[in-house]
């Protein structure tokens, strides 16, 4: 009797991502990523059990990964920056994120899928406004420059604006301006 084939999580995974970048979020399934490497939809479901479960797999790898990202950037653990270091070092990760469209891919799936997966998006997204101190104008121009950097990225990469490089990084270098940063 031989072994069972081990599925590689990440390959499923980087096809999924790959998926709803070249078709879009609706052609997100389990059968066009079992198709996507070549192996059955077993297998995809073996690992993710459903749809939803595939994406929230995505959601979390990205999580770590943008953590990971962070901490390097910053060069201390997460736990010992302030708010305004975590949305300015935010700014600056997503000005030179070459690999955005897996943070796209993530964002785009869940749009289309249940309630649960949208609220993992809403949280992560509270937890880097939520400590601000909005009282102060350092505080009130860090969530400006958040919520700008949010919005020149949805325009980028979910086609709604075509920006050259050399604009999208003008307009990070206004938006890490509001905070008086630069952001490259």
């Amino acid at each position: 009797m031989s072994k069972p084939r081990s599925i590689d999580r990440d390959k499923v995974l980087d096809a999924a991502e790959e998926i709803v970048d070249k078709s879009g979020a609706a052609a997100l399934t389990i059968d066009a990523v079992a198709k996507a490497i070549g192996i059955s939809k077993g297998g995809v479901q073996s690992c993710f059990g459903t749809k939803q479960g595939l994406v929230n797999a995505m959601l979390e790898r990205w999580g770590h990964r943008y953590d990971a990202c962070l901490e390097k950037a910053a060069g201390v653990s997460l736990d010992d920056l302030s708010s305004i270091d975590k949305i300015s070092h935010h700014i600056h990760i997503t000005a030179d994120e070459q690999a955005l469209i897996a943070r796209a891919a993530c964002h785009l799936s869940v749009l289309l899928e249940a309630k649960e997966l949208r609220e993992w998006i809403k949280r992560w997204h509270y937890e880097r406004l939520a400590e601000l101190d909005t009282t102060t104008p350092e505080g009130r121009n860090a969530r400006i420059a958040y919520f700008a950097t949010e919005g020149a990225f949805v325009l980028r990469y979910f086609g709604l604006a075509d920006l050259s490089d050399q604009a999208w990084q003008d307009t990070f270098n206004d938006i890490a301006g509001l905070m008086g940063r630069q952001a490259t």
